[in-house]
């Protein structure tokens, strides 16, 4: 499997890039709309080539604990889902922060509360960077707003999974998801041997053959031990915080006001930008990759120099609190979004811009 590019949904990408980039494991359960992550995986078969396990579990929970089983052997694994499905999964993945062990986990967004709408939203940027579980923990969170970085972010968030010994995110829409576009996949990358596992992962459990058992648990019944393990975890987070953050900016320079958006949100501002610039109004954008860590003091020093901003999602305003935080209230942060699965049009942001906030 050579590096080629191919038109390919953003789910689809997802599926290759899992194979190629060597993923030991994927337990998951259909939802629209991320359903093609499975059903790619289903098609291609890697377990007669890669050697890959790809399960259809009985639920979200069953694929979920599944997946923490998997990650304390110390394997690549992962599994996909939508906004309900996900929010099944918040119990294990609380029980996955809290034993400090790497996964990927994929969240194709659609509209809520409940089952809502199989239609795209960005309405679960609070439950996944406040942390959807119980607890003091977070995910790294990462926001692709091309299918290309659909495939790219499945090795960046093993990387960083690995790195930290904690659970990643792929927070992408029903656009970015159900969306075509070309795509270079990566090169393919063989799995990784037992012998190589147990020598990069000494945490997990393998076998204890001739050490003491690795015991692999978020438990933990003396309080004392257990604000240490949580003061462990705050550092760790504080170290990802100063070493992760992830952004994007576009025509910033010159700029006199802010868009702030990610995923598909950050591509239809990036129009209304360049519509904006048409008209003589100097608009930048300014793309968050990382939702968490946000990348809240690069923010701040673009907001220096800038009138206002406007944040625009598939909310009813979630990441504006994150902004609004970053840029300590020095101008004015306004919002803009959609709700039940509507994604506005370039011109809609523009018209948005000049009523609230070029006044």
């Amino acid at each position: 499997m050579a590096e080629e590019v191919v038109l390919m949904k953003g789910n689809e990408a997802i599926a290759h890039a899992a194979i190629r980039f060597g993923v030991d494991g994927y337990f998951g359960y259909p939802i629209t709309p991320q359903s093609e992550v499975l059903e790619t995986l289903a098609e291609l078969k890697p377990w007669e080539t890669t050697g890959m396990v790809v399960l259809q579990a009985e639920s979200e929970v069953a694929a979920i604990n599944m997946v923490y089983g998997g990650a304390g052997t110390g394997k690549m694994v992962m599994t996909s889902s939508s906004s309900p499905g996900v929010s099944l999964k918040q119990e294990g993945i609380s029980y996955i922060a809290g034993a400090e062990l790497p996964c990927l986990v994929v969240n194709v967004m659609r509209g809520g509360p409940g089952l809502g709408t199989i239609q795209p939203s960005q309405a679960d940027y609070f439950q996944t960077t406040k942390g959807g579980g119980h607890g003091d923990y977070h995910v790294i969170a990462l926001a692709p707003a091309s299918v290309q970085e659909m495939a790219d972010f499945v090795g960046l968030a093993f990387e960083l999974a690995f790195k930290y010994r904690n659970p990643a995110m792929i927070l992408a829409d029903g656009v970015i998801g159900q969306m075509m576009e070309k795509v270079v996949l990566p090169e393919p990358r063989p799995r990784r041997t037992e012998e190589e596992i147990i020598a990069q992962c000494p945490w997990a459990a393998t076998g204890r053959k001739g050490r003491r058992p690795n015991v692999i648990t978020s438990l933990e019944l003396d309080p004392a031990v257990m604000e240490q393990r949580n003061l462990h975890l705050q550092a760790k987070y504080a170290e990802i915080e100063a070493n992760e953050t992830r952004y994007e900016e576009i025509n910033c320079e010159d700029a006199e006001y802010l868009i702030v958006a990610f995923g598909s949100c950050a591509r239809i501002a990036q129009k209304s930008m360049e519509h904006a610039r048409e008209e003589g109004i100097k608009i930048g954008l300014f793309r968050p990759i990382t939702l968490w860590p946000f990348p809240s003091k690069a923010l701040a020093e673009r907001a220096k120099n800038v009138k206002g901003i406007l944040v625009v999602e598939l909310n009813s305003g979630q990441m504006i609190e994150d902004v609004k935080l970053a840029v300590e209230c020095n101008i004015p942060v306004e919002h803009f979004g959609r709700l039940g699965g509507i994604v506005p049009d370039p011109d809609e942001v523009v018209d948005a811009l000049k009523s609230k906030i070029i006044r």
